[in-house]
């Protein structure tokens, strides 16, 4: 019984086609890009699918932070407006960029700035300090971070007798959250140039200065007022409603879109597939229900769904109509242009689909 059991513990150890955990492929925080301290997270492994590219989660600015999933189709679009970022300001490759926040990497995504040639680091601590002293000793050349802490930092800069070890002439990203105004004022003592990035780690980079990145950007009327617009990034809501605005964002005139008046749009509202290239709608049904569970974004399929159609549509309807009114469309999104973004979480489902789980504890008996 013994040589039999050793027998196995053999096959076991040493001919197993199934890995060990030493075995499993690993995804560490430098192999996202993201290895830099945070004072808001604790460090958590977790066992990811191969589907998708990496996880992440919401900044949780209105919310609790949720888990976000970042599919293999999606990264191709996030790199094109990673080189439209870089190109619209002006930063070359090879270029050094100092994080003020580490996890803001991942709505870049680590793959995109390595393949434009940037280079990255982040603080020591997430203070001021330590930004004082990444500025001085590092000397980026690109600052990536929350506006806010940028300014009030480089007013200690000036306030502590930092102000002449400061780098002079870098470009500043401001991103997580709306552009403080003051730090335009502050930036130029040091000769900063200022850039107004939106986005969110669900979908990227979507405008810089009010210039979109990505050729899959739509605005529709808004629930917030009449000079307001919603965003719709490939299709997809995102909840904000700006003002568009002819005389120019303040970083660039060219850029309509406000992006620093921001309003939340409520209520949200019901997005419905009416049209697919699909010729049954269990396909679509799926993807409909993989984006709420990894982009938080709820997508419904119409009961009068055309398949079989030359391009995706998306039809908006408010969620909430007042008693004995009936609900009418308040815009609609067709594609392929339009609905990039949606098309690849859509070719993510079937890539899924077509590829057979691997694990043998997941075969069931017939």
């Amino acid at each position: 019984m013994n040589t039999i059991l050793e027998s196995l513990r053999s096959i076991v150890d040493d001919i197993g086609t199934a890995p060990t955990l030493e075995e499993m492929p690993r995804r560490t925080l430098a192999d996202k890009g993201i290895a830099g301290p945070t004072a808001a997270h604790v460090i958590e492994e977790v066992h990811v699918p191969f589907n998708l590219a990496y996880v992440t989660f919401t900044t949780g600015s209105t919310a609790f932070q949720n888990i976000v999933g970042v599919t293999h189709p999606e990264l191709p679009q996030r790199e094109q407006a990673v080189r439209k970022v870089m190109a619209l300001a002006g930063i070359p490759a090879g270029a050094h960029a100092v994080f003020t926040y580490a996890p803001l990497v991942n709505v870049f995504s680590a793959q995109a700035l390595n393949a434009y040639g940037l280079t990255w680091s982040f603080l020591k601590r997430s203070s001021r300090d330590a930004f004082i002293l990444a500025l001085c000793e590092k000397q980026p050349q690109v600052v990536v971070g929350e506006s806010a802490f940028i300014a009030s930092t480089l007013v200690d800069a000036q306030n502590l007798g930092f102000a002449d070890m400061i780098p002079r002439g870098s470009v500043v990203l401001c991103a997580g959250t709306p552009l403080d105004l003051e730090l335009l004022e502050v930036a130029k003592l040091y000769d900063w140039q200022v850039h107004d990035l939106y986005g969110c780690q669900e979908f990227g980079w979507l405008t810089l200065d009010g210039v979109p990145l990505r050729d899959d950007i739509s605005l529709i009327p808004s629930p917030a007022g009449a000079e307001y617009r919603e965003l719709l990034v490939g299709g997809m809501p995102l909840a904000d409603s700006f003002i568009v605005s002819q005389s120019g964002h303040v970083c660039n005139k060219a850029g309509h879109i406000i992006t620093y008046r921001r309003r939340r749009t409520n209520p949200e509202y019901d997005v419905y597939v009416t049209a697919t290239t699909f010729p049954t709608p269990e396909t679509i049904t799926r993807a409909a229900r993989s984006i709420l569970r990894i982009k938080g974004r709820v997508v419904k399929v119409s009961t009068d769904l055309r398949c079989n159609a030359p391009a995706t549509e998306l039809v908006y309807m408010p969620s909430i109509v007042p008693p004995g009114e009936v609900a009418s469309a308040i815009a609609a999104v067709c594609g392929p242009e339009k609905t990039q973004l949606f098309d690849s979480l859509v070719e993510a489902q079937v890539q899924f689909q077509s590829s057979s789980k691997t694990d043998p504890t997941w075969v069931k008996k017939s």
